[in-house]
């Protein structure tokens, strides 16, 4: 296997400007997960490792060797597509050894790759059958089986999954986990949903506009954010979002009001901020608490209550919240209805808070602890 280094790398067309100077390590064996919404530049990138678009200026380093000017087929990484782009008229084998085939690969060479990489994915029992005979998610390990056999040194997958229904994208997520345990390869993967990134990355990079937005662990994003971009993004359901304003800053603490709502107390830094500042506190659905006094913590009028059998979310008309709604994460037992008024507490160590340009207040707990269960 082998890293991946971008060093400036960046993409335009014109004085369109697609990625914008992007600095990524990834690592021999790492998986890598790019994600981000709809424009933001993930699938351009990888199709930049791939090289399949050429990079306007930076460097792009494979195993140590740039690779801005190598021919895709030079540069040992192995594509998988959204679209499984399989050829209806030959037999799985035949998909899987095409590639091959046509570098004159000695037959006998051909044969054990494609059996090898059968075995792994578990279409040793499919391979004289043609595609229309397969179901989606039979396609779509072929279509990985055909990048397996040629041993690249990195895998790229380009949301290999969308196509699927939910329950094949489930497997499937279990499939792409267990080879890259199993084969140890270094793997970059783009996806829309978040749910596989958390799951299936070692490092999430997320990005907006071009911009890389922040890279690390999925735990670290999730529980410390850089910015309100990336706390939005990541979590599903999305993090809560209240329009508030710094009521006074304490010693690991700062204390802010919102409308109709009792004072809160967020355990973070935020020295350097002043009493009347704008800020945006940040509390995800799963952390609210039950208020400790009457009238305490945030109140709103329950107007949606979604049950899921083992959780229940409520959504909430809250004052000061962006979009004008709040949702809460309750436990299957709650009693509330639609159309009753829910008050809700702000746990200080599980919220974040936010400055007037979005960039997150250092968070000061040692563990993200979500307050008590909601009955």
């Amino acid at each position: 296997m082998a890293e991946v280094e971008m060093r400036q790398v960046r993409k335009s067309f014109g004085d369109v400007h697609i990625i914008r100077g992007v600095d990524l390590s990834i690592e021999s064996g790492e998986f890598v997960v790019f994600v981000g919404p709809s424009g933001c530049g993930k699938s351009t990138l990888l199709r930049m490792i791939a090289g399949l678009e050429d990079i306007t200026s930076g460097d792009l380093m494979i195993g140590g060797l740039r690779a801005n000017n190598l021919a895709p087929a030079k540069r040992s990484v192995g594509m998988v597509f959204q679209s499984y782009a399989l050829y209806p008229h030959m037999s799985v084998y035949d998909n899987m050894a095409f590639g091959l085939t046509l570098a004159k690969e000695d037959k006998d060479e051909v044969k054990t790759r494609v059996m090898r990489a059968a075995e792994i994915l578990q279409l040793d029992q499919l391979l004289a059958r043609k595609p229309k005979e397969l179901s989606g998610g039979q396609r779509q390990r072929v279509a990985i089986g055909r990048a397996i056999v040629r041993k690249p040194k990195v895998f790229l997958f380009d949301e290999p999954l969308s196509n699927l229904d939910a329950s094949l994208r489930v497997q499937m997520r279990i499939e792409i986990a267990k080879l890259h345990s199993n084969m140890k390869a270094t793997m970059v993967y783009v996806t829309h949903d978040q749910v596989e990134a958390m799951t299936l990355a070692d490092k999430i990079v997320v990005l907006n506009k071009g911009n890389v937005e922040q890279v690390g662990p999925p735990l670290e994003l999730y529980h410390h954010p850089r910015n309100l971009f990336v706390a939005g993004f990541i979590g599903s359901p999305k993090m809560n979002f209240i329009e508030c304003r710094l009521v006074r800053v304490e010693p690991g603490a700062a204390v802010v009001s919102a409308p109709g709502c009792a004072d809160i107390r967020v355990a973070v830094d935020a020295s350097g901020a002043k009493a009347g500042d704008q800020v945006t506190l940040g509390i995800r659905p799963e952390h609210f608490a039950e208020p400790d006094t009457p009238g305490g913590g945030i109140g709103g009028l329950v107007m949606v209550l979604e049950q899921l059998g083992d959780e229940t979310f409520a959504y909430l008309e809250a004052p000061g919240t962006k979009q004008g709604i709040l949702n809460a994460r309750l436990t299957p037992k709650t009693l509330v209805k639609e159309g009753q008024m829910l008050r809700l507490a702000v746990p200080e160590k599980a919220a974040h808070l936010f400055n007037a340009e979005g960039i997150a207040f250092r968070r000061l707990s040692e563990q993200d602890t979500a307050g008590p269960s909601l009955h």
